[in-house]
């Protein structure tokens, strides 16, 4: 038995085109949602401690306490949502099926804290009308609420260059309420801010930015694989290697450069 497609809400698209963010819940189940949590618990503890090393070293605070950097290398699970179905139908429908992975963290709340996002900004510096460069697939695994930090969003500032000063960005943000499980889709340039988490318990979500496939991303993410001796190859398909940029690699001699087709590294039609 197969199944069919997801295709995009054309309910969905509308909201996206005219707010700059849609949520959609329902997009996890809980069985997978408590296997994703324990492996982002687990590489932030790691990190954490990493980092009090380093501070220890240094002197100096590390900048991304609570954020994990290309998380799809910290666990199985979080391997498996580069392939995840509903958000390749929605970047592929924005992008292009050619769209290729530009970062892969978590935004994680501490008990009683926020993090680097706590500031008006957008994700992205380019604004070209009708044509966008990058999209954002948030996935928050625990409830998003005013109380433990939900995100504070500008709905329809995707379409101004120009940042909104404190007063109008109080006046008219909304808050990113979502229950677990959600897929939220946020255009990188809606203006926004973290919140503050003012609770005792820490608040995770995953966040997966996607670009189309001739653009920079923010790590090279075959070379990264190589040096750390990743084994995600492993867990995901050709959807997996595709989002991680298998098919738009750049040749680094004349051999590479003259490889048969089928041997090619950046492959015939990707966009």
């Amino acid at each position: 038995m197969t199944t069919s497609p997801i295709v995009p809400d054309p309910a969905a698209l509308k909201q996206f085109d005219e707010a700059g963010y849609v949520v959609l819940p329902g997009m996890l189940e809980a069985p997978r949602i408590a296997r994703l949590k324990a492996e982002l618990e687990t590489a932030i503890a790691d990190d954490l401690k990493a980092f009090e090393e380093e501070e220890k070293r240094t002197g100096r605070p590390h900048p991304d306490r609570w954020m994990v950097h290309n998380a799809m290398l910290r666990g199985v699970e979080l391997a498996r949502m580069l392939e995840h179905e509903a958000m390749q139908a929605y970047f592929g429908h924005f992008l292009g099926d050619t769209c290729i992975l530009y970062a892969y963290q978590t935004s994680s709340l501490p008990p009683h804290g926020a993090n680097y996002s706590n500031r008006i900004h957008v994700d992205c510096p380019r604004l070209i009308p009708g044509y966008p460069t990058n999209l954002g697939a948030f996935f928050p695994l625990d409830d998003l609420t005013e109380q433990n930090g939900a995100t504070w969003l500008l709905p329809g500032s995707h379409t101004s260059l120009d940042q909104p000063d404190e007063a109008e960005f109080e006046r008219k943000a909304v808050r990113m309420i979502a229950s677990a499980g959600s897929m939220i889709l946020i255009h990188p340039r809606l203006w926004h801010r973290g919140g503050v988490n003012r609770t005792p318990n820490a608040r995770h979500m995953l966040t997966i930015g996607a670009c189309r496939s001739y653009m920079r991303t923010r790590f090279d993410f075959p070379r990264l694989i190589e040096n750390t001796g990743s084994n995600i190859l492993d867990i995901v398909g050709p959807i997996g290697r595709r989002f991680l940029g298998y098919n738009v690699r750049v040749p680094t001699s004349m051999e590479d450069y003259y490889r048969p087709p089928e041997q090619r590294l950046y492959l015939a039609n990707q966009g």
